[in-house]
């Protein structure tokens, strides 16, 4: 059997190469977009379907009803994502590897219930409460990590496992009750209260300044790694679809869509997802351990024989899912204002499907947290416009089923298109 070789340096990925580029010398803007066409047409389609998807959908929700395009629903949709998009983004971790976490949602809940009755019943301070969340999403993610990485149980049987198991944990954990509300003002203003006006000005003030200046310390990075450049009006490109998009939202946000109260202002939730977003793709693109991940999901062996140790990054990515998994539970009291025992039990398909139709390959090697997040935005307008437009819950399911078989298809087409095989890395 034939095996890759796998080539891990220290300098950040390129994802936009081309011969010129390949060829030692510092590309035009022109060569990129040229090169980004080119990897298209060979079947590397990225987040492309997920953007054109979210735009199709945007009109086609407008035109059906107009209430979807104002102010007040364009709030309730980035607050409504916003528990979808951090499970999507945790389980980027795994799915790059070729894995995959049905218990990721379950064990949000666990964690939650535990979070609130330690609240409500035992009277702990919520910050302490707030850690022991946070560690039994850590232990979880260990215990997966083990079964997974070190005795090789394939991670859909140990996750489905947990995935029943903590169905009923969460059931003794609530106990007769049912269920509790939510009595911490600092959650509920998570998903329910906005920054003040000048905030959301100041976040996208935030946002260009880290863009230029994580780009040029990659220019830098790059240079003195001797690998090269891309052309620098790429960076300010992408500068300027930061402004306009950021600067539109925010002007949409800063206008009043309160029916009684004066209501307005980018909700909290958003620079808290933007954050976590950023380091994510920190780490996956500019440190070793996020080539690893790319390489061990590409193909496991190959990294191995390269140095990599496998066991440990299958181990640390499931660990990072299910820490993750517990920012997503926060995100969903806050936004629902009580936990029961059927917290979380519903919603890992659908950040399964989100990462899916953002782009990010079940094979394994291949997407980025970015395209996850787009991919629950799609999934959270469709059932933001389907409810709109009153209709059954039913055609939500059905919708975004054939959304998530599209999305696959799409995958397995461009992996073939690319020299890919459905059924074997090496």
């Amino acid at each position: 059997m034939s095996t890759k070789s796998v080539q891990i340096s220290d300098a950040a990925p390129d994802p936009i190469a081309d011969d010129l580029i390949g060829a030692g010398q510092e590309g035009t803007l022109l060569d990129q977009v040229r090169g980004y066409f080119s990897r298209v047409r060979q079947g590397e389609m990225g987040v492309l379907p997920a953007v054109g998807g979210m735009v199709v959908l945007a009109i086609l929700f407008t035109i059906l009803n107009p209430l979807f395009i104002t102010e007040r629903n364009f709030a309730n949709l980035m607050t409504q994502s916003a528990t979808l998009v951090m499970l999507a983004m945790a389980l980027v971790f795994v799915i790059l590897l070729g894995e995959i976490d049905l218990s990721a949602g379950t064990t949000y809940g666990v964690a939650m219930c535990a979070f609130v009755v330690l609240v409500s019943v035992v009277h702990v301070n919520w910050i302490l409460a707030l850690l022991a969340a946070f560690a039994i999403g850590l232990a979880v993610g260990a215990f997966i990590g083990f079964f997974v990485a070190r005795v090789g149980i394939p991670s859909f049987v140990v996750t489905l496992g947990l995935f029943l198991g903590f169905q009923g944990l969460e059931l003794i954990i609530i106990g007769n009750g049912g269920s509790y509300a939510v009595q911490v003002p600092q959650i509920l203003a998570i998903m329910n209260s906005n920054l003040p006006i000048w905030g959301g000005w100041v976040l996208l003030a935030v946002m260009v300044a880290i863009t230029i200046g994580t780009g040029f310390w990659d220019r830098a990075r790059r240079k003195r790694a001797g690998v090269p450049n891309r052309a620098q009006a790429l960076l300010w490109a992408k500068v300027g679809v930061i402004v306009v998009l950021g600067g539109l939202a925010v002007f949409f946000l800063s206008q009043n869509r309160g029916a009684v109260s004066d209501i307005r202002g980018v909700p909290i939730v958003v620079p808290i997802v933007l954050f976590i977003l950023w380091i994510g793709t920190f780490v996956l693109d500019r440190t070793k351990f996020g080539r690893y991940m790319y390489a061990v999901g590409g193909n496991a062996e190959a990294a191995r024989r390269a140095g990599v140790k496998v066991i440990a990054i299958r181990w640390i990515a499931f660990i990072i899912c299910s820490t993750l998994a517990v920012v997503s539970g926060i995100f969903s009291i806050g936004q629902v204002g009580s936990v029961d025992a059927t917290s979380g039990r519903d919603i890992v398909l659908s950040g399964v499907a989100a990462a899916v139709v953002g782009g990010v390959s079940l094979f394994g090697g291949r997407g980025r947290l970015i395209h996850a997040a787009i991919g629950a935005v799609v999934i959270s307008m469709i059932t933001n416009g389907l409810g709109l437009l009153n209709l059954p819950a039913g055609a939500n399911y059905l919708v975004t089923g054939g959304v998530l078989i599209l999305a696959a298809s799409v995958d397995a087409i461009s992996r073939l298109r690319s020299g890919g095989s459905l059924f074997s890395r090496s």
